[in-house]
């Protein structure tokens, strides 16, 4: 039986890759001020401002309880107003500041920098992307069943 080695492993190179985008990410993301799980919350806020907690924590895969000290910070960085709804004390609407639509503009430009400077054609992003969400997908189901 031949060795196994951790490159050998899809969840290997799935979690590899995970940290080598976040750190790519990093020298692009300091100048906006946001670490890359904020920076997830501010292209789902550039995409539709004003979503709720639970439609931002649905996007991202996020619990809320990981979800709401992300969000306390980028309201204390003055990027987002959190608006508790007056029917419904329990949910509360993400706004985009003035200043925080100048940054999730900027952030929304990222992805067509990182697609140049990773020298994969755009079907070769779209093919990569489509099976990841897929096997996400699967994982997703195959643990709830398992619940």
């Amino acid at each position: 039986m031949p060795v196994l080695t951790p490159d050998a492993l899809l969840c290997f190179n799935i979690y590899a890759a995970s940290h080598a985008f976040t750190r790519f990410y990093k020298p692009l993301l300091d100048p906006l001020g946001l670490t890359y799980p904020q920076y997830l919350v501010m292209l789902c806020l550039h995409g539709q401002d004003g979503q709720g907690v639970g439609m931002i924590s649905d996007q991202l895969h996020l619990d809320t309880n990981t979800l709401s000290p992300l969000l306390k910070r980028l309201e204390a960085a003055g990027l987002i107003l959190r608006v508790r709804q007056s029917s419904d004390e329990r949910k509360v609407q993400i706004n985009l500041t003035p200043s925080g639509r100048t940054v999730a503009a900027a952030a929304a430009a990222l992805p067509e920098c990182i697609r140049g400077c990773i020298g994969l054609t755009a079907d070769e992003i779209t093919q990569a992307s489509e099976t990841m969400r897929k096997l996400r997908v699967i994982l997703g189901e195959g643990i709830q069943a398992d619940a």
